[in-house]
């Protein structure tokens, strides 16, 4: 993967729900996601309910996460998938 195409692959939305699914995909707590990130549990429980959405160096942060964790969260993931036979 090009270095261009992996940043804009680490900037795909996070919502609620993705962030939500991620961290159970991890099998985490909401502290030890915070903890990984080095934020507040608080700030991982705001996204999750949609409070807010995570910003700037927290979506890249998610995404690389995400990857190392063979995640498929974007649309990306998602037409790979399909093209595999998995959606």
């Amino acid at each position: 993967m090009t270095p261009a195409r992996r940043d804009r692959t680490y900037r795909e939305p996070w919502d609620a729900e993705k962030l939500r699914a991620l961290r159970q995909h991890l099998g985490s707590t909401q502290q030890e996601l915070a903890n990984e990130l080095g934020m507040r549990q608080q700030t991982v429980s705001e996204w999750e309910t949609g409070v807010y959405q995570p910003r700037g160096s927290s979506v890249t942060l998610l995404g690389m996460i995400a990857e190392q964790a063979a995640f498929a969260y974007g649309d990306r993931d998602r037409d790979r998938e399909e093209e595999e036979g998995g959606g």
